[in-house]
């Protein structure tokens, strides 16, 4: 299983917002490509980015720190946050970015979402957010009428190849991971699964790792301390 220390940026920092909620933010860092080298020090090889401004106006606005993050040597850059155009994901595509998270345009916009998938196949992942059961929209603040498993249905059916489902109650609350979940996703379905979301210690990550998800995302349990992102490599080894 592969770790995926997070970074949210907003305004140029490092942030993270509790359970989604924007009202609820802590600055962790000033200098994100710094805690980017940090992660790259402690032995990691993927990272996953969130542009928090870019989820509310549908943007690029932290393109700049993004470019200067992907810029670590060896570092496999995913980014999502208000990503709804083609424009968009073209202009993160030439920067170099990896892997390019569509979140309410895939429920939305389905025509967007099959352009994308043809156009960069496997470099186009989703993001699929748990309300209740149901994916929810819009940076978390709205609930869709669409079970979540029916979704994920229909974006395998559509060639998605990589998911990263959150359970938005477990987001930032340092209270574990939704392992029921995942390991019913990971049964249902073909597609790779990165869990998101309350991952907040070691047993959390071999929990996850016994179930053979391809990936697992840490955010506040890095920032905190309560997770070594070292030790966490290794155990998700």
């Amino acid at each position: 299983m592969n770790i995926f220390p997070a970074i949210d940026l907003y305004d140029g920092k490092a942030v993270r917002l509790y359970k989604g909620d924007y009202a609820q933010m802590t600055v962790y860092n000033d200098n994100p490509v710094a805690v980017a080298k940090d992660f790259v020090a402690a032995g990691a090889k993927f990272i996953h980015i969130v542009d928090l401004e870019g989820a509310k106006n549908g943007d690029t606005p932290n393109l700049s720190v993004v470019c200067a993050i992907k810029e670590q040597r060896g570092l496999f850059c995913e980014i999502g946050g208000g990503v709804r155009s083609m424009e968009v994901v073209d202009r993160y595509m030439a920067s170099g970015i990896d892997r390019v998270i569509l979140g309410t345009a895939a429920l939305n916009d389905p025509v967007f979402l099959q352009e994308a998938v043809s156009k960069y196949g496997e470099k186009i992942a989703v993001g699929v957010d748990l309300k209740d059961g149901f994916v929810a929209v819009k940076g978390w603040t709205e609930k869709s009428d669409m079970p979540a498993f029916d979704f994920c249905e229909k974006m395998q059916k559509i060639g998605v190849k990589t998911i990263i489902c959150t359970d938005i109650s477990k987001d930032g609350a340092m209270q574990g991971c939704n392992l029921q979940l995942y390991r019913e996703m990971s049964e249902k379905f073909t597609m790779q699964i990165v869990a998101s979301g309350g991952v907040s210690d070691l047993e959390n990550v071999k929990q996850l790792a016994a179930m053979d998800l391809y990936g697992a995302i840490i955010g506040k349990a890095y920032y905190t301390g309560a997770i070594n992102l070292k030790e966490a490599i290794e155990v998700a080894k």
